[in-house]
């Protein structure tokens, strides 16, 4: 017998079998388009992705990316979850193709019921598509709404927003965020690209779930304001993506691997989820000298601390050397 393919596989077949009906040529427009929307800093007040070309394109060009990003940060609220929680239901604002919704099954398998809400037809036509081959997904929910303050979102026990807020003006924004703190019963994660702006737009919403009662899980090992000193730093963590040669062939790039960077917020209801932070967090690439480790780190108290772990640490040592952008510090088992 052979073993399930997991969410990752699954997505990646469905999307090259998606991808070979798209002309070269109407792709390259495409993705040329998206990146001057993705990059820019003015809200666009209307769906980014207008038609089937546009969403075909982005879901080569982003959605690898953006589902690699959201597993990570997802996988982060797991391990600060106890064991034995899972979301018994998921609403995926602005969900766009979908990405966030393959995240979350590839963290907590088993399928739950799911819905889509973005303002864009062909995105989630598309997205329906392509859940359509995984037997988790292939009951979600893929309806219309508009991203805004006017948005209503039923109880579900997570909801997740994905890089959508940079979409919204700033009224809008933190509209949304107070319509997902309303709606989840269990978790609110925020995902947004890993630059200044994303990472204030990240800070921004942070700042009104915890107003709203919620707990911070990940990354922060605390909820108290965040000690970055806005405008000299940003949080931001990174994630490698596997290209496959038609998402090399869209992109234009020769690497079989890109880094996408990212920023997010996993908040809880103590009530529900007795979530347990990370002690400390990595929040730069750890540097690896001879002898030594130097590792950056959010602390529980609230601060910023270098730590420098050498051979003489020991088993230490040598799980410093193994650690990553990112990771908890130090390792559960230490």
């Amino acid at each position: 017998m052979h073993a399930l393919a997991s969410p990752a596989e699954t997505l990646r077949t469905a999307l090259a079998g998606l991808l070979e009906d798209l002309p070269p040529k109407a792709a390259a427009q495409a993705v040329d388009r998206l990146i001057t929307n993705y990059r820019g800093t003015t809200p666009t007040g209307a769906p980014v992705l207008r038609d089937r070309a546009d969403v075909t394109a982005y879901a080569a060009y982003r959605m690898p990316a953006t589902f690699e990003a959201a597993r990570s940060a997802l996988a982060a609220l797991a391990a600060a979850a106890p064991a034995d929680w899972s979301p018994a239901g998921h609403t995926d604002i602005g969900g766009g193709t979908g990405a966030a919704t393959w995240a979350v099954d590839a963290v907590w398998p088993g399928g739950r019921p799911v819905t889509v809400l973005d303002w864009a037809e062909p995105a989630l036509a598309l997205g329906r598509e392509i859940a359509a081959a995984h037997p988790d997904l292939a009951g979600a929910r893929w309806q219309r709404a508009r991203i805004s303050a006017a948005l209503d979102v039923p109880a579900t026990a997570l909801v997740t927003v994905s890089y959508v807020l940079g979409e919204l003006t700033a009224d809008d924004r933190a509209a949304v965020v107070d319509a997902a703190a309303r709606a989840a019963t269990d978790a609110v994660v925020v995902i947004e690209p890993g630059t200044p702006d994303g990472y204030a737009r990240v800070i921004a919403a942070r700042d009104r779930l915890v107003d709203a009662g919620y707990r911070v899980a990940a990354p922060c090992p605390h909820s108290s304001a965040c000690p970055i000193v806005t405008g000299e730093d940003w949080c931001h963590f990174s994630v490698r993506v596997a290209r496959s040669s038609l998402h090399r062939q869209v992109k234009g790039g020769s690497l079989a691997y890109e880094d996408e960077k990212f920023s997010y917020v996993a908040a809880v209801r103590d009530t529900a989820v007795p979530a347990l932070p990370a002690a400390r967090r990595v929040v730069r690439r750890p540097q690896i000298r001879k002898g030594q480790v130097l590792l950056d780190l959010c602390e529980a108290e609230g601060g910023l601390r270098r730590e420098t772990v050498t051979k003489r640490h020991g088993g230490l040592y040598r799980e410093a050397r193994g650690t990553a952008w990112g990771d908890a510090w130090p390792p559960a088992e230490s």
